[in-house]
Formats: C-alpha cells, sequence, structure tokens
C-alpha cells in the first residue's frame, strides 16, 4: 500500500522558469497542489525527501504547508531527461476515505515452463482504491505455466477495496512457445530467398569471379607483349 510520508513545504510567490531554477539550485522542488475545487497552491518542497518519497508510485504525501496538514497524492511527476532529477511535480488533495483512479504496475514473477517467452503486454492496471490504500503492485505468478497460456486484467488477483477499471478482457501476460534458433535460421533463409537475395548474391559472386578472370588473363597478355 502507499506510504505517507510528512513533506515541509513552502508557499511560493516567484514563478516561471527564472524562479524554478533558483528552487532546483537551492535543493528544493517546485509542485503545485489543487483538487477539490480549490485554487491551486504553488509551493516548493525539500529535494532529497521528496525524491525520496516518490520512489513510490501513486505516492501519498503529508504536506505540512506552514503548519497546517494536507494529504496530496503524486499526481504527475517530471523528470530530467538525461539527469532524472526531479524537475516539478503536480499533487492532488486527497481525503481519508476517498477514493481516487491510479494505474498500478504490474510485476510478474517465477518462471514459465520451458521453452516458453513470457511477453507482458499492459505493463499497468488502472484501478479506483482509497487514497490511502494504494497497492504499490500486482503480482502475477506465472509458474509452470505452458504455452498459449493468457492471463487476463480480470484474472489478476487485486486486495479488498480495489476495484478493476482495465477492460477485464485485456491482455496482461502472454506465455507463448520460444522460437528455436534453427527454426528461426530457417525462416530467415526462406525470407532472404523470397526476397532474392540469395540469387543476387549469387550473381554478384560470378560477375566478381568473371572480373576477375578477365583481369589476370589483360595481365598475361601484357606480360607475352612485353616478353
Amino acid at each position: 500500500m502507499s506510504d505517507q510520508t510528512t513533506i515541509p513545504a513552502e508557499k511560493r510567490t516567484e514563478f516561471g522558469k527564472g524562479a524554478a531554477r533558483r528552487i532546483r539550485r537551492a535543493d528544493k522542488v517546485p509542485a503545485v497542489l489543487y483538487g477539490h475545487g480549490t485554487d491551486p497552491v504553488h509551493l516548493s518542497l525539500p529535494g532529497h525527501a521528496t525524491m525520496m518519497a516518490l520512489k513510490i508510485q501513486n505516492a501519498v504525501l503529508t504536506l505540512d504547508i506552514e503548519g497546517e496538514t494536507q494529504l496530496a497524492l503524486a499526481k504527475d511527476v517530471q523528470r530530467d531527461p538525461i539527469k532524472r532529477f526531479i524537475e516539478h511535480v503536480d499533487l492532488v488533495i486527497v481525503r481519508k476515505g476517498e477514493k481516487v483512479t491510479v494505474d498500478v504496475g504490474i510485476h510478474v514473477e517465477g518462471e514459465a515452463a520451458p521453452e516458453t517467452v513470457v511477453t507482458v503486454d499492459h505493463a499497468t492496471l488502472t484501478v479506483e482504491a482509497e487514497a490511502t490504500h494504494i497497492p504499490e503492485t500486482f503480482t502475477v505468478s506465472v509458474e509452470g505455466m505452458e504455452a498459449g497460456t493468457h492471463i487476463t486484467a480480470g484474472q489478476v488477483e487485486l486486495p479488498s477495496g480495489v476495484t478493476l477499471v482495465t477492460d477485464p478482457e485485456a491482455l496482461v501476460v502472454n506465455v507463448s512457445q520460444a522460437v528455436s534458433a534453427e527454426a528461426l535460421e530457417a525462416e530467415l533463409a526462406e525470407a532472404e530467398a523470397e526476397a532474392g537475395i540469395e540469387q543476387e548474391s549469387a550473381e554478384g559472386d560470378e560477375a566478381a569471379e568473371g572480373e576477375a578472370s578477365e583481369g589476370a588473363g589483360e595481365g598475361d597478355d601484357e606480360d607475352k607483349t612485353e616478353e
């Protein structure tokens, strides 16, 4: 379930890219808090504490905003594409007992039957859950499963109080037969033959051999002339 971490927050009155850069240089994170019909509140959060708290997907934070506490769900976390530090956080006001719609990741465990391949078609499921009881992940076991096994969203076990929003028939995990190296080589050879790659290669080799023979013959004629 999602953790609730208390984060001290400061209201900010400066906006724009320049203000955001100054906040980050001070090892803080710009954020905005909204929801429940209230006006957005612009905040700055401590960098390290925020980074640690947001390692958990769908983290619920207890914000201490200048002495007043407020529960908030991390709705959108923007990170630098290269350095991966947090650039900005969108927070949504939530209340205990309130249900929210979130995406929760799928964790696959176990070993399927030999010579099979396990493919995850849906990496997350959309569910409705209490804001303070959001699962961190959904675990799906593929232990011993044979080729041809399909696991749909409706077959994933959900904790009590969590309701599936994703289509129950959506394919989540697919266990298929692994392609052997021999079969793969045969398919490749067949594809190349259909594309005429082997024929073109053979013609190219014959042409190269012919040119080499002609070159050698010319060289012999020149030698004879010089003699």
